[in-house]
């Protein structure tokens, strides 16, 4: 089979729930704010509340770095705006009938922002240093299927897989898996880049800003604009300020409550739901969590839609596990759907604690708006039954930190959700799962699950596979699944082009027009 892309599943339903409310008039200038009328595309400031943790692709978990790095590196395929998998660094690719070698054929003329080519010795450097558990890759699950990589020729990169895999292509779209120079290391792209990205890093203040310039040698031909400015304004309040003012023409908000204050004359408000999910992670693996009936007496205790109405306003919906919408799971289909007090002190006696026990909460403070209000109210409801949360507010350096680390007991998490169900959890909750540390939870069940699932190509048949794994870990309270909600994308009048994704992602800026 030949193809030039794989489906995915549509997000035409959810991206047309989208609202846009638009006002009339632009914001006023400033003398230290963009230049609106730069030559050429001009540069486009985006205002950030935290500065990215890390420049180094294959170890961003933080947004903010994400979010940033996505517009520097490239990916051997990519998404479009409704989550498709497309061509990207490779123009085309072959899978074998048995569904055991994957074949890419790589663009011609590609190169980093260094000037050299990118070549078939590239891609494979950078797929089996991401495979290399010495790296530490936050992506390497992805390719837990691959057994080897070679370079045919300059322009062609074989895979041979253990066994098929529906998901590796959806895989190797997200920047975790970008394609590095095979003459860079880890150590240098620590404080520099070198991508193949259409927008290259020029500048960086810590903490305060970080440039990325167009890169006019872009495979895809040139940004329309001329660069972007990421600008750390740690307080919401201040980065509305800034957009009233004309100082920042982009700004992406969660609380609704913010984005609502930061509609007015000139700016111009776009409401997109997403498939990351906020979620109460468990350590399985630390007492007395390592018991199913105190995971699942903290699972009965909790109201979501208290917590969704808390923290958020009500803008959003409680869900389960999966979140990829051909894939999504029943919210209902757990122990306890909605809250049980009553159960829950029955399960706090079957697991020998009856007067309750003491839980130390982990969560961010920075990297989004409603983490401190939704583990406030979950301390809130806990207590009721007799489980006293002790909450540790940390800033996102220091959480990500103890996250990746698996230095936690419990912690209310914002996840990256992601079109296929397997990018979502296959590096979680298998055994082998490279953050399966992380996830605190693993099961044999669930690891034949999850091998069935990347082996099953059909959606229909794929379905009832990723049904069973979400039951399992309800039933077993892995997590405490609460909502997703929705971004709130603020842009000045004169900003076009601009489209904002149910994956939270900011490529589009490479299209984005600055009047």
């Amino acid at each position: 089979m030949r193809t030039t892309r794989r489906s995915r599943p549509v997000l035409a339903a959810l991206l047309g729930a989208s609202l846009a409310l638009a006002a009339c008039s632009g914001g006023a200038d400033d003398a230290d704010g963009p230049d609106d009328d730069a030559p050429g595309g001009g540069t486009l400031v985006v205002a950030t509340t935290s500065d990215p943790d890390t420049l180094f692709p294959w170890k961003a978990t933080q947004f903010q770095a994400v979010h940033v790095l996505q517009n520097v590196y490239g990916t051997l395929t990519g998404f479009d705006d409704e989550l498709e998998v497309v061509p990207a660094l490779a123009e085309s690719w072959d899978v074998s009938d048995d569904g055991l070698t994957l074949t890419f054929h790589l663009r011609d003329g590609v190169t980093f922002h260094d000037g050299s080519d990118l070549d078939a010795e590239d891609v494979v450097h950078s797929l089996e240093a991401i495979m290399d558990e010495a790296t530490a890759a936050v992506g390497a699950a992805t390719l837990a299927s691959v057994e080897s990589v070679a370079a045919v020729d300059p322009l062609t990169v074989e895979l041979t897989l253990s066994a098929p895999d529906a998901s590796i292509l959806a895989g190797l779209a997200e920047v975790n898996m970008a394609i590095l120079s095979s003459a860079d290391t880890e150590e240098g792209l620590t404080t520099a880049t070198n991508g193949t990205g259409p927008f290259r890093l020029v500048e960086r203040v810590p903490n305060e800003a970080l440039t990325l310039e167009a890169f006019e040698d872009h495979w895809d031909g040139a940004p329309e604009l001329d660069a972007v400015e990421f600008r750390v304004i740690p307080d919401e309040t201040s980065i509305v300020s800034a957009l009233q003012s004309g100082n920042v023409h982009l700004a992406v908000f969660d609380d609704p409550l913010v984005a609502q204050s930061a509609e007015g004359p000139g700016v111009r408000i776009t409401q997109t739901p997403q498939l990351a999910y906020h979620v109460l992670q468990l350590n399985a693996r630390q007492a007395p969590l390592d018991d199913v009936d105190a995971r699942l007496a903290i699972q009965c205790a909790i109201d979501r839609q208290e917590v969704l109405d808390t923290a958020a306003q009500g803008a959003g919906e409680v869900i389960g596990p999966i979140t990829s919408p051909a894939y999504a799971s029943d919210p209902a289909a757990r122990p306890c759907p909605e809250r049980d007090p009553d159960r829950a002190r029955e399960h706090l006696a079957a697991a020998g604690l009856p007067d309750g026990f003491e839980l130390d909460l982990m969560v961010s403070q920075g990297e989004y708006a409603t983490s401190v209000n939704e583990a406030q109210n979950i301390q809130a409801q806990l207590a009721e039954v007799g489980i006293t949360v002790n909450l540790d507010v940390l800033e996102i350096g220091a959480y990500v930190d103890r996250w990746i680390a698996a230095d936690f007991t419990a912690a209310v998490a914002l996840n990256g959700g992601r079109p296929d169900p397997e990018g979502q959890y296959g590096r979680y909750f298998p055994s082998t799962g490279n953050l399966n540390q992380v996830a605190g939870y693993s099961s044999d069940t669930l690891d034949e699950l999850f091998a069935q699932g990347k082996q099953t190509a059909d959606p229909a048949a794929r379905k009832p596979i990723y049904d069973e794994i979400a039951r399992d870990l309800e039933d077993n309270a892995a997590w405490v699944w609460l909502f997703s909600s929705y971004t709130y994308t603020a842009t000045l009048e004169g900003v076009t082009g601009f489209t904002p994704m149910p994956n939270g992602s900011l490529q589009n800026l490479r299209e984005t027009t600055l009047a």
